[in-house]
């Protein structure tokens, strides 16, 4: 990525990032500052505005050495936006200016630009500032519109020739930025977002869609791996549940605080109602001060003799399964849905399913680095909805669930031999 980069707005102080101003999205940097005097007191910031103008802020106090040098993998914050040693805090921990906002990154080609900068104590003057360019989609990875049949999507293919493993990913409102940085790891990867229209406006899903971007995926020319993986969340987790018990050659599902049954709409496949939805009842939201409400108690029991028709029948998958749930969603119950599920799978004498579960951890667990999102616009709901989280146990869980996803795709999705250039990707500014 190119040699270390160094702003200084003084004669002394230096700020560096580690090993470069300029990496990828879901890569760590380490934050150095050097020509302070012995055990100085100052503040560090973080800042960024997203693709809708909203400014996403943190701060944080730190001590300098007896050298004059602050090392945030090494030193701990004292005050502000979080306490500790968190080499990442400054933009896990970084907030909206303005209440129930999501950091919405739409301009895929378009690299985050965080601005770091060490102040003053007080936050007063500024001492040094650094731009760290954190790049969503790797040079020589490739976005392309698809329009085939019925499928719409965005389409992202790495490097090389291939062939690679291929990934279905499903997200419930516009949202490239997990497709791409699959992509950067060697993933062939097609996104479709689920809901086109306001959901007030669908009165039924049909799993026909998504078997014919499954087979769009098998016929494409640099994709070898034997099936096809799936990757989802929330509503979308039980369209790639259902994906993996009606559809042939789905081998490896990501259900990320998913529900065991099909929730909201009618799912209908081969023009035949398959599953109808779990009920719910939107007088229970609970609301809160801020004006968010919270949903976990919205949707009906699905283990009630009345809703077992709604149960996803995920003992007819040949594939594997990968569970994620967030002990602390306040969207719904996802920690009690994918017991459930676990059960179940026992239940038929499956072992074809891995879980794993994170205390602390919020329902909109995504690729690491970015602001952590308590609350904005449910698409469910006309108020904002409360998705819950503590912003360091959230941020810890989207590390460790970013490398276990690709892990689990990797096992499961066998190439036909080894890609070429696999997951290693040299940078380069794309044109805005």
């Amino acid at each position: 990525y190119g040699s270390p980069q160094t702003y200084k707005m003084s004669s002394q102080v230096r700020l560096r990032l580690l090993p470069s101003a300029r990496c990828l999205y879901d890569e760590p940097v380490q934050v150095k500052v050097a020509g302070l005097k012995s055990r100085q007191l100052v503040t560090m910031r973080a800042r960024l505005t997203d693709d809708k103008g909203v400014m996403f802020s943190s701060s944080a106090t730190y001590r300098a050495d007896g050298n004059g040098k602050i090392h945030l993998d090494r030193d701990p914050s004292l005050s502000g936006s979080y306490v500790g040693v968190e080499h990442m805090g400054l933009l896990w921990s970084m907030k909206p200016d303005t209440l129930h906002r999501y950091f919405h990154k739409s301009r895929i080609l378009n690299p985050v630009m965080v601005m770091f900068s060490v102040h003053e104590e007080g936050d007063s003057k500024m001492l040094a500032e650094v731009t760290n360019e954190r790049l969503l989609i790797g040079d020589g990875v490739s976005r392309i519109l698809v329009e085939e049949r019925n499928v719409c999507g965005v389409l992202y293919t790495p490097t090389g020739g291939g062939p690679f493993p291929a990934v279905l990913d499903l997200s419930s409102t516009r949202s490239e930025k997990r497709a791409c940085l699959l992509a950067n790891k060697g993933f062939v990867v097609l996104n479709l977002t689920l809901f086109t229209d306001k959901p007030s406006k669908i009165k039924e899903m049909h799993l026909d869609y998504f078997e014919e971007a499954v087979n769009f995926l098998k016929q494409h020319s640099k994709v070898g791996s034997k099936g096809i993986g799936v990757i989802s969340r929330s509503k979308g987790g039980d369209i790639a549940l259902s994906l993996a018990a009606f559809v042939p050659g789905v081998e490896a599902v990501v259900c990320i605080n998913g529900c065991n049954a099909n929730t909201a709409f009618p799912l209908y496949y081969k023009k035949r109602l398959i599953l109808p939805p779990l009920s719910f009842d939107f007088k229970k939201f609970i609301p809160t001060e801020s004006g968010a409400v919270i949903g976990m108690h919205v949707l009906d029991n699905p283990l009630a003799e009345e809703n077992k028709d709604t149960l996803i029948p995920i003992e007819r998958a040949k594939g594997h399964f990968l569970f994620v749930a967030s002990e602390d969603d306040l969207n719904w119950d996802s920690k009690t849905y994918m017991d459930q599920m676990v059960e179940r799978l026992k239940r038929h004498g499956k072992d074809n399913f891995e879980s794993v579960c994170y205390p602390g951890a919020g329902h909109l667990l995504e690729p690491p680095y970015g602001p952590h999102c308590e609350s904005c616009p449910h698409y469910l709901s006309d108020k904002p909805g409360m998705w819950g989280g503590e912003s360091r146990s959230h941020a810890a869980a989207e590390v460790h669930m970013w490398k276990k996803i690709q892990e689990f795709f990797r096992t499961h999705l066998k190439a036909g031999h080894k890609a070429t250039n696999h997951g290693t990707f040299l940078l380069k500014k794309k044109s805005l």
